[in-house]
């Protein structure tokens, strides 16, 4: 879809009651052709210097287009790939990482990596590690930010030093629509275990404008941190209001400890990758911060406490917190 194409769609009249009335084959023809308009200004706006649009308008069709698939039926879609679910950070965000916890900047980062995949272990141990990064995890109803919703959300803080302790730890339910979800179910509660009794009469995360101001001031004061970073920044971009312009601008860093795992642990390349060795559970088996006969939990605030302890680990071991 052309950008023009994908402006006209996205301010013109839209009635759901119309649509949703219309029978499958109609309503995924809408489906297809939001997440195409939604993409193509995605991408649009993020390749310009002054974008002619708000991103208010991209967030707006995520929100159009969730409700849609909630009437198509979440089962109908949970296999479907995303267009908007970035795979990994970008080379720059990588840099930008590493820069971020050493205090230095990211340009001097990427001339030290100069494109250079490999070079980014040394990258992580050339500088001592230090200051405060805030640690972030959320739980989904599937893998499509266009399509799902974020349904808990944990977060804790933490100095970067050898013997420092998570802290100031918080986790917020959020609510998904009653309909269909309060008879087929909470999507994923077999991972995650979230079930309709816990989201029950919560405030949806899209809707909760105080948990969301709450969370952008924090992203924009510490430098925030998850395992597979890629999948909370993909969330935050189309459901966090303000995310995405604050990342434009530079005040939010990235840092995927994912990224960490795989270029600091050297078993990581020794290990069948079936296996998932660089998976936040058996990393934290590895290094002690989990125990053999544990499990993930797949919550927001106990995911976010593991990982940040398994970081402070896997620095521990490689003597990079500055002295």
């Amino acid at each position: 879809m052309k950008v023009a194409d994908a402006l006209e769609y996205a301010n013109s009249f839209y009635f759901p009651e119309l649509i949703f009335g219309s029978g499958y084959e109609i309503m995924e023809s809408e489906r297809v052709k939001g997440e195409d308009a939604c993409k193509t200004l995605y991408t649009e706006w993020h390749a310009q210097e002054e974008p002619s649009f708000s991103f208010d308008l991209v967030r707006e069709l995520g929100d159009r287009n969730r409700a849609l698939c909630d009437a198509i039926g979440e089962p109908r879609l949970r296999n479907l790939p995303s267009s908007l679910l970035a795979r990994s950070l970008s080379d720059a965000d990588l840099c930008a990482g590493i820069a971020a916890l050493q205090k230095r900047s990211a340009q001097a980062v990427m001339r030290e990596v100069r494109g250079d995949r490999d070079a980014y272990a040394v990258a992580y141990v050339r500088k001592p590690i230090k200051g405060r990064v805030l640690g972030i995890d959320i739980e989904t109803t599937g893998r499509a930010p266009e399509r799902g919703y974020i349904i808990n959300v944990g977060w804790e803080l933490m100095e970067l030093t050898s013997d420092a302790v998570p802290e100031g730890g918080e986790s917020v339910f959020c609510g998904i629509p009653a309909e269909p979800y309060q008879t087929t179910g909470v999507p994923l509660a077999d991972i995650h275990h979230i079930t309709w009794t816990d989201l029950e009469g919560k405030t949806p995360f899209r809707e909760d404008k105080k948990l969301q101001a709450r969370l952008l001031k924090l992203m924009q004061r510490y430098p925030i941190m998850a395992h597979n970073a890629a999948f909370e920044d993909s969330w935050f971009m189309l459901h966090l209001d303000g995310y995405a312009e604050a990342r434009r601008a530079g005040k939010i860093r990235v840092i995927d400890s994912r990224d960490i795992c795989r270029k600091l642990d050297n078993e990581v390349a020794t290990l069948p990758r079936e296996s998932s060795p660089a998976s936040l559970e058996n990393w934290a088996r590895r290094r002690g911060t989990l125990a053999s006969n544990e499990a993930e939990r797949h919550l927001g605030l106990d995911d976010t406490d593991l990982m940040l302890r398994t970081v402070q680990a896997e620095f521990n071991l490689k003597s990079m917190f500055a002295k």
